[in-house]
């Protein structure tokens, strides 16, 4: 690759320092043959989100095991970012993970990563196709900790323990914590199917989290049903269908 090129902008994830240090080194030593400026490191996902939205990158090398929010999270909430890096994992042998990233096109690395694969993935990251939404949902084992919502030019990360209800209005989904409202542009009918164990279906627009229902209340007037969240003054109604989650709670 030519010196004339601009430089690839690469960010580090990665909990542990030592591979943090040892990617650095690596790609030191890419110089020689292709320009590389690394923008910056981060421990976790949620620290790599912030560093990007300060100092954009090309791509990401992402570690798949991070405390807080592992690699695979990370990559859909950076999904949303302009622009959007390339990502290519790294992780230790995982036979299921390697399996699924074969199955998907996903590049990868496996540590201890050595500099011609880490050449190789660098020179064609430009070319491969950028990972979908639906991929990254196939790729991860489990739910979410958190949502992200645009806002004025900025992914804003909500954390899912703080949700009361998500409801679903227009193309949006409206996310409700104690403190505000948010706009997701995600299926509310999606949603449910991750966040099944955490959240409960009181409408067809609307999902309720379990941990957050103080009590269910029935109208001296017309004896419609609704439910009571803490710390939310709104009652929200349960539709007639959904009846059956008032019982179930009752037996709890």
């Amino acid at each position: 690759m030519s010196s004339s090129l601009p430089a690839l902008r690469v960010a580090i994830a990665d909990d542990e320092a030592p591979a943090r240090s040892r990617m650095q080194d690596l790609l030191q030593d890419c110089a020689a043959d292709m320009p590389v400026q690394v923008v910056g490191e981060a421990a976790n996902g949620r620290d790599l989100l912030d560093l990007l939205q300060a100092s954009a990158a090309d791509v990401v090398l992402l570690d798949i095991r991070m405390p807080e929010m592992d690699g695979i999270e990370a990559a859909r909430h950076l999904h949303k970012l302009a622009p959007r890096p390339a990502v290519i994992f790294t992780t230790a042998y995982d036979a299921y993970a390697l399996k699924a990233f074969e199955l998907h096109a996903v590049d990868y690395l496996v540590k201890p990563i050595r500099l011609h694969r880490l050449q190789e993935a660098l020179s064609r990251v430009q070319a491969r196709p950028p990972l979908s939404p639906e991929v990254l949902q196939q790729l991860q084992a489990q739910a979410r900790r958190h949502l992200s919502v645009q806002e004025r030019g900025k992914v804003i990360l909500v954390p899912v323990e703080k949700i009361l209800f998500l409801r679903a209005e227009l193309k949006y989904v409206t996310i409700r914590t104690a403190e505000r409202d948010y706009l997701l542009e995600e299926s509310l009918t999606r949603l449910e199917e991750e966040f099944g164990e955490r959240f409960v279906r009181i409408h067809r627009n609307c999902l309720v989290a379990r941990d957050h229902i103080d009590r269910f209340e029935r109208s001296a007037t017309d004896g419609a049903w609704s439910v009571a969240l803490h710390g939310l003054e709104e009652r929200l109604p349960v539709s007639r269908r959904q009846q059956h989650v008032i019982r179930e709670f009752a037996r709890l």
